[in-house]
């Protein structure tokens, strides 16, 4: 290939009003590979530029009806990125600088050319157009890139966005599935003897309430709650006599075995390292305000707050079931009793924050309603704890029903002899 070539895709255009002109022009050009488009007027010029496509336009200045500035005048306004060139056989300058301000072209050249200067100029005329292609090509690509890396990005948004639904939906189920187990995990105590039924759930819902109205949130305040819920898992191994006493009528031996319930909690549940904070706090729920309290002999803010409002909660339910005295008391009875310890068996904030909580009006209940098992429907809600006729923990409130669970909850009544009702979210 000729020095001088380019490559075959580049399109020449010339107009002159004299044949002779032109097919002198398509001879120069046709060793050079380029294709070589020509017309006679500058209106022929702009038909051909509205059908073809043309990389450069070579127009002589004087033509009848169009002149060369006129027409590269208008080439330029309709398709500016194609190189100009003119050529002109007047010495007058003052038509040179027109077409240049017109038509602001890229080159002008004197009739008669010098063909290798023609030549060179033309060539690097079309080397700027290639870099201009080269530039609008990769602007187009790059706008497809980006476009396609938007596509991209809001796919992967949209299934990160899935993604992290599925995994909080998860979570949720873990979660409830976590607490369901724990209640049952609770309910092996409280099925040992009558006196000890619900009294776990009860703590847990009472530490809760003193930890939520003390400012406690997020993880501390589900520590509260899970730390009642287990509080009591070390007595597991208790007799059945032993676990039917008050704590105010052991023996020496008896109250020996009882102190070291919150130890054998602790090892219980510190091999899990999720309850390993909550292990803590089961340990420590029988420390006093003023260091007399067990295992640790731990006073004042040393104790776990978490565990300073557990043992508020768990004597204020103790008193009323005859499990820390041998008589049962009134819930005003109870607080009586607990304020005459104060600030020797009880934090005082944490007695203050029982007290405002028990004397506070009742809050309404959350709208709920009242379903028969069979007239149960998916995507229900439930409002209330389903539970086991003495009290063990099936489903935790909140639970959404589905279809699966549904037909277990309707076996499970059959076996019950029927006559079971849900409470569920209205």
């Amino acid at each position: 290939m000729p020095d001088n070539a380019a490559p075959p895709a580049f399109t020449v255009l010339c107009v002159d009003d004299e044949p002779n002109i032109l097919s002198s022009l398509r001879r120069l050009f046709r060793p050079c590979g380029y294709r070589v488009l020509v017309a006679e007027s500058g209106a022929q010029g702009l038909d051909l530029l509205r059908s073809e496509p043309v990389d450069l336009v070579i127009s002589d200045m004087r033509m009848p009806h169009m002149d060369g500035a006129q027409f590269l005048a208008a080439v330029r306004a309709e398709w500016p990125d194609v190189m100009r060139f003119l050529l002109t056989g007047y010495a007058d300058m003052a038509s040179a600088i027109e077409a240049i301000n017109q038509g602001q072209i890229y080159r002008y050249m004197n009739k008669p050319w010098v063909d290798d200067d023609l030549l060179i100029s033309v060539r690097q005329g079309l080397d700027a157009r290639a870099l201009q292609r080269d530039k609008e090509r990769l602007e187009a690509l790059t706008r497809q890139q980006n476009e396609t890396l938007r596509e991209l990005n809001e796919s992967l948004e949209a299934k990160v966005q899935e993604r992290t639904d599925e995994l909080q939906k998860a979570h949720e189920q873990l979660k409830q599935s976590f607490f369901v187990a724990v209640k049952i995990f609770t309910s092996l105590i409280e099925m040992r003897h009558p006196i000890m039924a619900g009294h776990s759930r009860r703590v847990a819902a009472l530490a809760r309430s003193i930890a939520q109205r003390m400012g406690l949130k997020g993880a501390d305040l589900q520590n509260v709650f899970v730390a009642g819920l287990l509080h009591d898992i070390g007595k597991i191994g208790f007799s059945d006599a032993l676990l039917s006493r008050a704590q105010r009528t052991l023996s020496d031996d008896e109250r020996r075995i009882y102190q070291k319930h919150p130890v054998d909690a602790e090892l219980i549940l510190i091999g899990i390292d999720e309850l390993s904070p909550i292990a803590q706090l089961v340990r420590h729920h029988h420390e006093c305000y003023d260091g007399q309290g067990f295992p640790d002999g731990l006073w004042g803010d040393d104790i776990p707050l978490g565990a300073r409002i557990l043992l508020v909660a768990n004597d204020y339910d103790g008193l009323q079931i005859g499990a820390l005295s041998a008589l049962r008391f009134k819930p005003e009875e109870a607080l009586q009793a607990m304020e005459k310890a104060r600030g020797v068996r009880y934090d005082p904030q944490v007695l203050d924050a029982l007290r405002a909580l028990v004397t506070a009006p009742p809050k309404p209940r959350p709208s709920e309603r009242e379903v028969a098992v069979a007239a149960l429907t998916p995507g229900m809600v439930l409002a209330r704890e389903f539970a086991h006729r003495d009290g063990m923990p099936l489903l935790a409130a909140g639970q959404v029903l589905s279809a699966r669970l549904i037909e277990r909850m309707q076996d499970y009544e059959a076996t019950q002899g029927g006559g079971l009702t849900v409470y569920v979210k209205a």
